[in-house]
């Protein structure tokens, strides 16, 4: 039996999940590596987590975790929430994602990634996050970006 897409995931569901598709996603690949879990959602928004786990550390003398992994989860919560205002899943690539780094996440903290699509034209979705230990008042990083979108609209 051949594994179904998360586009057509979506389809049987009556519209793009968020959680759904972070367990889909969470079970190869990167994402899985990664082990990032989901949190939450609104209408445009997508809020994932990850543990702090040893193997991604990347000062190994302070524990702090490696900027890449605080990108990772930033890329993905932020892509999700285009999703999620669409209610659709539609091919996108990354245009631009810029991340403002405001402190390091200490060694042993979950880190937490909202991201939020505020706006959206027919070939581009343009969002933004904050990255944070449990309290989105205490930032780690702020990030703002594009994503083109390659299906054959944006709806």
């Amino acid at each position: 039996m051949k594994e179904k897409t998360i586009a057509e995931l979506a389809a049987e569901q009556g519209g793009f999940n968020p959680e759904l598709a972070i367990r889909f996603m969470g079970t190869a690949g990167h994402g899985g590596f990664l082990g990032m879990d989901y949190v939450g959602h609104g209408n445009n928004w997508v809020e994932l987590s990850l543990d702090w786990r040893e193997e991604l550390v990347g000062d190994p003398d302070t524990g702090v975790l490696a900027s890449a992994v605080v990108i990772s989860l930033m890329d993905n919560a932020t892509s999700m929430a285009i999703w999620t205002r669409l209610n659709e899943f539609r091919p996108q690539v990354t245009m631009d994602l810029r991340v403002d780094y405001l402190r390091p996440s200490p060694k042993g903290a979950r880190v937490f990634g909202r991201g939020v699509c505020y706006h959206l034209t027919h070939s581009v979705g343009f969002v933004r996050g904050v990255a944070h230990n449990g309290n989105i008042d205490e930032p780690l990083a702020h990030v703002s970006g594009t994503f083109i979108r390659v299906g054959d609209r944006l709806g």
